[in-house]
């Protein structure tokens, strides 16, 4: 399979031989900024947590799921959307997707009950690599880049079978990987 090169916008699907990583077996990461010299960032789409955003932000009656974002600052709360038009100062990803923007705004909407999963979604902590980490994590084949075909639509597709789908897609020896148990040594 050849690999492409990251990007922001592109996603990181974890390779099958990824065994006992919580964060990252069988995760799929949305890169948000990609800098080989100063470092990237991306989002685990796939590992929802056990809370609700009404977890974290008590005045905030809202049931939308939040997600692992993944290892880094897991005391922090991050959110991608698709909809700059109501969310200011948000910064485009790519395809249509967003990263931040005015917090207040996105109170005030949850509060009227106006952001949809489809919308918009949470995450505890992010997925960091440092100067040339994830080339060396590529090198020794723990991701594979794909693009995202998904555009925006991304952060409303359901978490639960997203690294299977991946891994169909990819073909080849992936298929058998796809309906592997999560511990191969549970087989």
């Amino acid at each position: 399979m050849t690999s492409l090169k990251p990007t922001k916008g592109c996603l990181l699907v974890a390779e099958p031989s990824i065994i006992g990583d919580v964060s990252f077996n069988r995760s799929i990461i949305l890169i948000a900024e990609y800098n080989n010299e100063n470092g990237s960032v991306g989002f685990i789409l796939n590992k929802p947590l056990e809370y609700k955003l009404k977890d974290f932000i008590p005045e905030i009656a809202s049931n939308l799921m939040v997600y692992n974002g993944g290892p880094v600052e897991q005391d922090n709360l991050y959110f991608i959307h698709r909809i700059p038009e109501i969310i200011p100062d948000s910064i485009e990803i790519s395809n249509g997707i967003y990263w931040g923007g005015d917090f207040n705004a996105i109170t005030d909407l949850l509060k009227e009950d106006k952001l949809k999963e489809d919308q918009i979604r949470f995450f505890l902590g992010y997925s960091g690599w440092e100067t040339d980490q994830l080339e060396q994590e590529l090198e020794v084949h723990s991701w594979v880049v794909a693009p995202n075909a998904y555009k925006n639509d991304i952060i409303g597709k359901p978490y639960d079978n997203l690294w299977k789908e991946k891994m169909i897609e990819f073909g080849g020896d992936y298929v058998l990987w796809s309906n592997a148990p999560e511990n191969p040594s549970y087989n």
